[in-house]
């Protein structure tokens, strides 16, 4: 038996990090001070598209993407911009916001039910490409 299994990592990630409804990431929408992160694996991002600036970081390679002294580091995420994370429902996206408050992001957080409530709300879509 594992030590921590993942509703462990997850229980711990929700209890430290801050999460935003659906309704309130909605009104962060073209905030020129918000960037929404998508933490899906790329094929589902291709599948299904994301939220609008949303800027893809697969869960796999966020440790890499973020660290400005990684060869792979995305700029934008080093912007000062508030990152909003999501993922499908809400687990990946949860551990990844709480990684990268343990890296020293301060202005993270994440969406509550994920891609998945963005569009049972009728948020907007961009599509892929």
């Amino acid at each position: 038996m594992l030590k921590r299994g993942f509703k462990v990592l997850l229980g711990q990630a929700n209890a430290e990090i801050e999460t935003v409804s659906v309704e309130d990431a909605k009104t962060l929408v073209n905030s020129e001070d918000v960037l929404f992160v998508d933490v899906r694996e790329t094929q589902e991002v291709q599948n299904t598209g994301g939220l609008p600036g949303h800027v893809h970081v697969p869960r796999g390679f966020l440790e890499f993407l973020v660290d400005p002294e990684s060869p792979m580091h995305k700029p934008e995420l080093s912007s000062g911009k508030r990152l909003v994370v999501y993922c499908a429902s809400g687990g990946r996206s949860a551990l990844a916001a709480k990684t990268l408050q343990d890296m020293g992001v301060e202005n993270v957080c994440h969406i509550a039910g994920g891609f998945t409530a963005w569009i049972e709300a009728g948020g907007t879509i961009k599509p892929f490409g």
